[in-house]
């Protein structure tokens, strides 16, 4: 297996998650043509992707999901209530029918020679997922948007190889910025996103011996800087409750417009 960040950010988002034979990503928050791009750079083609992992409707994470379903006839996954958010932005246009593919969350689903696992989540979106991709014996993780966490979701992903995790921002940062109180309000609550303390205290409770490496995503472009999530969710896990460092294992921030590295497991 592997994984790519084609984009991550408040910006727009698309991971790609692969193998061999199965080649899909999660969520079209970036133009067609950005994803196009993002894919050439390592050696795949947009009409190759078996197919979209939709998180939720919010633009981040479907703006380029019309233009990109329409011109490539890709089945798109979402929940129920995912799906019926997305008919009503008029910005993504009209889809076929055909391609929708309603999901429940905890109920999984094949696609290919991979097994995806939709979990629940907390966060001000219709009926929003994150997901768990699994081929035999390995899994890697896709977990943006949290609000908050709790022991159901440490435990659903225990034993992952290797995780995206959001690390959105740095508190201070948001409560002194810019944004309207409310907004404030909204991303510091149980529906809107993991900061970087959050992610830290996350992370150190999914290490085990064999986890290979994780990718910090979904960074505010206003509120968060790369070095200083990699420092505090390094400084977290060292600090917590668990037997490893925050050096033990290797450690990237996605960036919000460049392709990362390919994550092999």
């Amino acid at each position: 297996m592997e994984m790519c960040s084609i984009a991550s950010g408040s910006s727009g988002n698309c991971i790609y998650v692969g193998t061999d034979d199965t080649h899909l990503i999660v969520d079209a928050g970036i133009s067609g043509k950005r994803i196009e791009n993002g894919l050439n750079t390592i050696g795949l083609k947009t009409n190759e992707i078996q197919g979209i992992l939709i998180t939720h409707e919010h633009s981040d994470h479907i703006a380029g999901l019309g233009v990109v379903a329409r011109r490539y006839g890709i089945p798109l996954y979402a929940t129920a209530g995912t799906i019926a958010a997305i008919k009503k932005c008029s910005s993504v246009g009209k889809i076929e029918e055909s391609l929708f593919h309603p999901i429940e969350a905890g109920n999984q689903f094949t696609i290919g020679d991979m097994q995806i696992e939709p979990l629940a989540i907390s966060h001000d979106a219709a009926e929003p997922v994150a997901y768990i991709l699994h081929q035999q014996e390995k899994s890697i993780g896709v977990i943006t948007d949290l609000g908050t966490y709790d022991d159901w979701m440490v435990k659903k992903l225990q034993g992952l190889d290797a995780l995206l995790l959001e690390a959105n921002h740095d508190v201070r940062m948001l409560q002194v910025g810019s944004y309207p109180y409310p907004l404030k309000q909204r991303i510091l609550s149980e529906r809107g996103h993991l900061s970087n303390e959050s992610s830290g205290q996350l992370l150190g409770r999914l290490l085990h011996d064999d986890f290979k490496t994780v990718v910090l995503g979904h960074l505010s472009q206003e509120n968060n800087y790369a070095s200083l999530a990699y420092e505090t969710v390094r400084l977290e896990v060292s600090l917590g409750e668990n037997p490893y460092k925050g050096d033990d294992f290797p450690m990237y921030v996605a960036d919000r417009s460049e392709v990362s590295k390919v994550i092999q497991i």
